[in-house]
C-alpha cells in the first residue's frame, strides 16, 4: 500500500511546475483567503462544503501531476486506446480482465466549464478519470491488480458539460489525502487516442465524508492512514484546494455522491 512514488513524481521540472504555479496563483488571487475558508465551511451527517468547486469567473482548476499510475501512456501502459475504456460504470474491469472493485458505492459527477466562454458547460469534451481501490492500490500498476483495469474510464461531456461515473469510494493511502485523478480532453477522439489534454487535475474528498466511509468494513486502514495527513499538508493540495474540494452527499449504506465543477 505504500505509494511514496506519487510524492516524488510531483516534482516533474519547470515545464510542469511553472504552469501549475501560475494557474494556482491566478486562482488564489481571484479567490483570496476568504475563498479558501469558505471551501472548508459547512458540515452535516454526510455532506461537505456547498462552496466546493465555486470560484470567481475565469478561475481555472489547478494543473496537477497525473501521479505515477495514470495509465494514459505517459508512464507505461496506455489504457485509453483500449476498446471498453469509454464507460460510465468503472467498478468492473473490461476486456480480458474480470475483477470487480469492492467498496462503498460512489457516484462521481463532474461538470466541465469553459472559462473562455463565460464558464458555460463545455459540450463534447471528454474526461478520463481514475483512482485507487479499497486497499489503496491502482489497477494496471500495483501488486495484485496489475492484470485489472477497473476504476478507470472515459466519458464524453453532455450538453451542459457534465459526466457521471459509477465507482467505489477510494482508500486513503500513506502520503496522500483521499483523492481522485482526472484528465480533461477537448474531445472523445483526443481522449481515446491519448491526444493533447486541456487539463490534468485531482479532486479532493472532504474529511467528514471520508470518516463516514472509513468507519465501515474494509476501510479500517484508511481511517488510520487519513489521520496521519491533512489537506493542508498533502503534497498536492497544500497550496490551495478550494477549486478541487468536492461536495459529497449521501451515506455509507446507500452510497455517496461526489460533485465538482471543473473550470478549464
Amino acid at each position: 500500500m505504500a505509494h511514496d512514488q506519487e510524492v516524488h513524481d510531483h516534482d516533474r521540472g519547470l515545464s510542469h511546475d511553472v504552469p501549475t504555479l501560475l494557474s494556482r496563483r491566478r486562482a488564489l488571487t481571484l479567490l483570496g483567503g476568504a475563498g479558501l475558508a469558505a471551501a472548508l465551511a459547512g458540515c452535516g451527517a454526510a455532506t461537505t462544503s456547498s462552496a466546493a468547486g465555486t470560484a470567481a469567473a475565469g478561475a481555472e482548476i489547478p494543473e496537477e501531476t497525473a501521479g505515477p499510475y495514470p495509465g494514459d501512456g505517459s508512464n507505461g501502459v496506455n489504457v485509453l486506446t483500449e476498446s471498453g475504456i469509454v464507460r460510465s460504470d468503472i467498478t468492473r474491469s473490461f476486456g480480458s480482465a474480470s475483477g470487480v472493485a469492492q467498496g462503498v458505492p460512489l457516484t462521481i459527477k463532474l461538470k466541465v466549464l469553459d472559462t473562455s466562454n463565460g464558464s458555460v458547460g463545455l459540450q463534447g469534451a471528454a474526461v478520463y478519470l481514475w483512482h485507487c481501490n479499497i486497499d489503496g492500490r491502482y489497477s494496471l500498476y500495483s501488486e495484485g491488480v496489475t492484470q485489472e483495469n477497473y476504476l478507470r474510464g472515459v466519458q464524453e461531456t453532455g450538453d451542459d458539460g457534465s459526466v457521471t461515473f459509477t465507482s467505489i469510494y477510494p482508500a486513503a493511502y500513506s502520503g496522500r489525502w483521499p483523492h481522485i485523478h482526472f484528465e480533461v480532453y477537448p474531445s472523445l477522439e483526443a481522449a481515446t487516442t491519448a491526444g493533447s489534454k486541456l487539463r490534468t487535475s485531482q479532486l479532493a474528498l472532504p474529511e467528514e465524508a471520508c470518516k463516514l466511509v472509513y468507519a465501515t468494513d474494509g476501510y479500517s486502514q484508511s481511517l488510520q492512514t487519513m489521520a496521519q495527513t491533512s489537506l493542508d499538508t498533502d503534497n498536492v493540495f497544500s497550496d490551495g484546494y478550494s477549486l478541487q474540494l468536492a461536495t459529497v452527499t449521501g451515506n455509507a449504506n446507500d452510497g455517496m455522491t461526489a460533485t465538482l465543477n471543473v473550470p478549464v
